[in-house]
């Protein structure tokens, strides 16, 4: 027998704990910042959650991709905690790299920032200007930016390009245009949303001139603007998959 399916925010708060083992929750739990173990409750409690909680907490926090997906992500990315991780990289980035940092939980390009050096990053953070943690990974030049949206087995990529901004953003003066997944770029989403559980995801990726692929970041949602998929499209696709998701887990039976 299938358990109970919750599909709104105002009813899984108002039973929450009163739910059972087998229930399913469908649909990203809102929280606010610090509430976030409420997943893991849930989670250990034998509830459902689709999307998965694994693949909500790394929507929310840049540092646990960096964490979760380093694998796929450029070299020399890591996390910065405090001020001993800020002098570790001190020591491992060479004095001349220009350095990307990331915060933790600005979207939309606001929380990408730029620096000439680690040893400017440093500086910041410990007087105070940088709020840990954040990501740190060197600068890498002359990158394209393609956004893949997978949506089931409905894909569709595009190169987002700012000539005059390095972050290419399209809310920020960047244009788009349709670019085609090679097999191995695809692969390499498939492969990003199984280890972070993602049942549909927006995954934006840096392809180098060389042609290496790396993972810059990797939402469950994310801006349409440039895409051909309408937001119409988009919330019937998402039904779509978590239609499927509660079937698999309910036998095809939905009480």
């Amino acid at each position: 027998m299938a358990g109970r399916i919750i599909t709104d925010n105002q009813t899984l708060f108002a039973d929450y704990h009163s739910l059972k083992a087998g229930d399913i929750v469908v649909g990203r739990v809102r929280l606010h910042a610090g509430e976030e173990s409420l997943l893991l409750d849930l989670v250990s409690r034998g509830i459902h959650l689709i999307p998965s909680a694994l693949s909500q907490l790394c929507s929310r926090s840049k540092t646990l991709q960096a964490r979760l997906l380093a694998e796929f992500m450029g070299p020399g990315t890591a996390v910065a905690y405090d001020q001993h991780d800020m002098l570790h990289l001190v020591s491992t980035f060479a004095e001349a790299t220009s350095v990307i940092c990331k915060l933790d939980r600005a979207n939309g390009g606001i929380g990408i920032l730029r620096f000439s050096s680690i040893e400017e990053v440093y500086t910041q953070a410990v007087l105070g200007n940088l709020r840990f943690p954040f990501v740190v990974q060197p600068y890498y030049p002359d990158c394209r930016d393609v956004r893949v949206v997978v949506l089931g087995d409905k894909v569709e990529a595009y190169e987002r390009h700012n000539p005059n901004n390095f972050r290419h953003n399209l809310h920020f003066g960047g244009i788009s245009r349709p670019w085609k997944l090679s097999e191995r770029q695809m692969e390499i989403c498939r492969r990003i949303m199984a280890r972070a559980d993602f049942p549909y995801a927006h995954i934006d990726l840096l392809i180098s001139p060389a042609g290496k692929v790396w993972l810059t970041e990797i939402n469950l949602r994310g801006g349409l603007q440039g895409a051909v998929l309408t937001q119409q499209d988009y919330l019937l696709q998402v039904e779509k998959v978590h239609q499927q998701l509660v079937a698999e887990l309910t036998g095809g039976q939905n009480d």
